[in-house]
């Protein structure tokens, strides 16, 4: 899977936020350990209204999962590493390592 046709999750936060700051850490790890099959995006809704507007953001944080450029799954308020994990699975690619074993 290239980096262009790869999933993407769109993180909502805002520098006001206690919630969303404690999820940065955990989407760093999901970033760093999907990377090839996920791209991760950080949007603050103060910078950018227009995008928090586009996506229907009403909490912060929310995640959009957006898979050929439709939202096809989100998460709104604080998630856990479960829940996230459980909303990317069906939508990732095979990983590096299956990818060789075939």
């Amino acid at each position: 899977m290239t980096p262009d046709n790869c999933p993407q999750l769109v993180f909502f936060t805002a520098r006001r936020s206690g919630p969303a700051r404690r999820m940065e850490s955990l989407l760093a790890h999901i970033a760093r350990r999907e990377r090839g099959r996920l791209r991760v995006s950080k949007v603050d809704v103060d910078d950018r209204p227009d995008l928090a507007e586009r996506f229907r953001v009403r909490q912060v944080p929310s995640l959009a999962l957006v898979v050929r450029k439709r939202v096809v799954s989100r998460i709104d308020g604080r998630a856990t590493a479960p829940r996230i994990e459980s909303m990317l699975e069906p939508h990732l690619g095979p990983t590096e390592s299956a990818e060789a074993a075939v």
